[in-house]
């Protein structure tokens, strides 16, 4: 009992190590300015962001965030001693490190209870169940893991500049040998992060099973017969060149007699051409060879022609292709041209401009032989596209009012920050209308929704023109919103009024948001439809908009919708 008197009096006087010598490695106790601004970093990273996000990757966020800011407080600790003279004394440095130290566990335990109301507000907002309770306890622990780790390599690269520092000390003097020092340390530093670990490990490995990948073929994907669809044995594309988002977009076409089951009419089996990567050298070759499949299965002679884009890995919505094959009738052609096999975020790092060449000699070549159709017997001629492809799409045309004339309408879903003629509606948009809402030209010909039975109905009373073009976007998906500008700046989207499914907690921080919204698209497909980026059924509301067969009714909206529900029911994980 003495022993451990003793020991509680020795910590309150001194609660903090001090190197016993010059010669330890471990130079000096964690400063306290930098506990204390990754303690606040933490509780910041804890605030809600646009969707929940799991337990795992709170504590892992939590972590780097805190590592920031532990970094940003030990910079400012570090000037202080540089250019101020006063310094604690040994009795206050103790009692400030007591207080610290005392005080941490029931902050830390304050900040995640608060983090775990402010989720389940969230939750509950986007139909998902509450957290656990020992969900707080792991990423505590998590995050506690991840600082840990991060702080043991920044030392460890501080230590080994010192060390190089002093070995060039002793061919050139100290200030030289300092220089020297930092410069090659923080070449080290960024040659090996990039050239080591992102682009022969991370990206490296990324492509091997992506590559691996696309010459697989998904479990019940079988080589379609149908003269219709690429691969088949009538098809230009071999079912080996397909890729493997290839072969299933044209290995589980539905069929004429499915289509008749939901219709109770006579129906056509849709076609669909894809041309693999591996079936062209390059783009314009790819693109001729679209339009001789579009030729071989009779494409132009169809009612509706619509060219999509693809994700990174050549992906393609079902939901999206189906919800039009089944309105017409399979009286439909859907193309498209896969330009990469990467995963999306690869793709974006990567080849992020490829998608944008690609898709636009794909339109341009399939519009040059559409405009040889006699004006009033071509097919309409649409253009679709979610995600990256959106991105893509967008590039082909020139703006806004190329894609107007040369097209009969657009559907595109979840589109990313950078997509050029989305960015030029939004920041053009009408006075008064929301960022995640926005009503541009009063609504003339483009059109956003979250919920398109009420949001395609804004601007009340303003004529909606023909071509029509629908924008989906969920006011909580992260792919949307997540900019580089987040690191300092507010985003728009941020202010009042919030989306519908955005928590009035959430709220913007340098850095910290960035890296939030970073994760949250990791996570965006976690919440059901139309939360994150999902999207769910609404492009059957969407293509009903935009082009309509005669005689569509809601109530065969509300039919198909169920239907593609039933069919294509939510998965977790990132589609493209």
């Amino acid at each position: 009992m003495l022993r451990a008197r003793q020991l509680a009096v020795a910590f309150a006087r001194k609660p903090y190590w001090e190197r016993p010598g010059s010669t330890w490695v471990v130079r000096r106790w964690p400063d306290l300015t930098a506990c204390l601004a990754a303690t606040f970093f933490f509780w910041l990273s804890l605030t809600p962001s646009l969707v929940p996000r799991p337990w795992y990757y709170q504590g892992a966020i939590g972590g780097i965030t805190a590592a920031i800011g532990y970094g940003l407080g030990a910079l400012l600790s570090w000037l202080y001693r540089l250019l101020a003279p006063w310094r604690p004394s040994e009795r206050l440095r103790a009692r400030c490190w007591l207080g610290y130290l005392l005080l941490l566990p029931w902050a830390v335990a304050f900040m995640l209870g608060r983090s775990a109301d402010m989720q389940r507000e969230l939750r509950r907002l986007q139909g998902l169940p509450p957290t656990l309770t020992w969900h707080s306890l792991m990423i505590a622990l998590i995050s506690l893991a991840v600082l840990a780790l991060l702080l043991v390599v920044a030392r460890l690269i501080r230590l080994g500049t010192r060390l190089l520092t002093r070995l060039l000390n002793r061919f050139v003097p100290w200030p030289i040998a300092v220089a020297l020092g930092l410069a090659l340390s923080t070449t080290i530093v960024v040659i090996g992060t990039r050239d080591v670990v992102w682009d022969r490990g991370i990206l490296e490995v990324a492509d091997r099973l992506a590559a691996a990948k696309d010459r697989s073929t998904d479990p019940g994907v079988m080589r379609p017969y149908s003269p219709m669809l690429s691969g088949s044995p009538d098809s230009l594309i071999a079912w080996e060149d397909l890729g493997n988002k290839g072969r299933t977009f044209t290995g589980t076409a539905i069929s004429a007699q499915e289509i008749s089951g939901f219709t109770g009419e006579e129906a056509l089996d849709p076609i669909r051409a894809y041309v693999g990567r591996a079936a062209y050298d390059d783009y314009a070759d790819g693109a001729e060879l679209a339009v001789r499949e579009l030729e071989r299965t009779g494409a132009f002679d169809r009612a509706v022609l619509a060219i999509t884009g693809t994700t990174g890995t050549g992906w393609v919505n079902p939901t999206t292709v189906e919800a039009l094959e089944y309105m017409h009738g399979g009286d439909t052609a859907v193309v498209t041209m896969q330009y990469s096999y990467l995963p999306s975020w690869a793709s974006f790092m990567v080849d992020r401009n490829e998608a944008g060449l690609a898709t636009e000699m794909l339109f341009d070549a399939v519009y040059a032989r559409w405009q040889q159709e006699p004006e009033d017997e071509r097919p309409q001629l649409l253009v679709f596209g979610e995600s990256l492809a959106v991105s893509a799409i967008e590039s082909a045309f020139d703006g806004l009012d190329d894609m107007i004339a040369r097209t009969d309408g657009a559907l595109l879903i979840g589109p990313p920050d950078f997509s050029p003629i989305h960015s030029e509606l939004t920041e053009n948009r009408d006075p008064g209308s929301p960022v995640w809402r926005p009503v541009y030209d009063e609504g003339r010909h483009v059109r956003f929704a979250q919920f398109p039975e009420t949001d395609l109905r804004l601007p009340e009373g303003e004529v909606w023109e023909d071509p029509r073009i629908v924008y989906l976007q969920n006011a909580s998906d992260p792919v949307v919103w997540w900019s580089p500008d987040l690191l300092f700046r507010r985003p728009e989207w941020l202010n009042e009024p919030l989306g519908p499914d955005v928590t009035s907690s959430i709220d913007w921080f340098p850095f910290v948001t960035f890296w939030q919204t970073t994760v949250d698209m990791a996570v965006s497909y976690g919440a059901p439809a139309p939360h994150g980026h999902r999207y769910g059924s609404n492009p059957v509301d969407a293509w009903a908009a935009i082009a309509p067969p005669e005689d569509w009714t809601p109530t065969d909206s509300e039919r198909l919708g169920w239907l593609l529900e039933v069919r294509h029911p939510p998965k977790h994980g990132w589609a493209g």
